[in-house]
């Protein structure tokens, strides 16, 4: 299963997940992490890129198939419209047409400045989104 580590601090980032949760439809097998977390401090590979980077993060776990895996900036995004589905699909693939250089570029234009687009906010999952939640446990 997916984990999307982002920025507790931030408001964007926390409304991103609200956005996420009520858009995801039936699928509720993504989980949530902070980035300041311990579940991503005990993460391989994000905890090396938490310090690195100023990012959202979607890992996936190693499975039979695949070994562990991890996007970050605007591949992350991508990787969480391609979870929404529906005609969210349409900007991921258009997205991924674009070279990583230009979407990383957009990506850290708004990351840098991000505190200011949204003021503070919390997520506030519900009691059946509160298990999804890996640093509520």
């Amino acid at each position: 299963m997916p984990i999307l580590f982002y920025d507790a601090n931030c408001g964007l980032c926390a409304r991103s997940v609200q956005w996420v949760l009520a858009h995801e439809q039936q699928k509720r097998t993504l989980r949530f992490a902070s980035l300041q977390g311990a579940h991503a401090a005990a993460t391989p590979g994000v905890s090396r890129e938490v310090h690195a980077l100023d990012s959202v993060i979607w890992y996936e776990e190693a499975d039979d198939t695949h070994s562990a895996r991890l996007w970050t900036r605007s591949a992350a995004v991508l990787e969480v419209w391609r979870y929404i589905g529906g005609a969210w699909q349409v900007p991921a693939a258009i997205g991924r047409l674009l070279p990583r250089a230009f979407r990383d570029w957009l990506y850290d234009l708004i990351a840098r400045h991000r505190h200011a687009l949204a003021g503070p906010a919390c997520v506030l999952p519900t009691p059946e989104q509160r298990e999804r939640f890996l640093d509520e446990r």
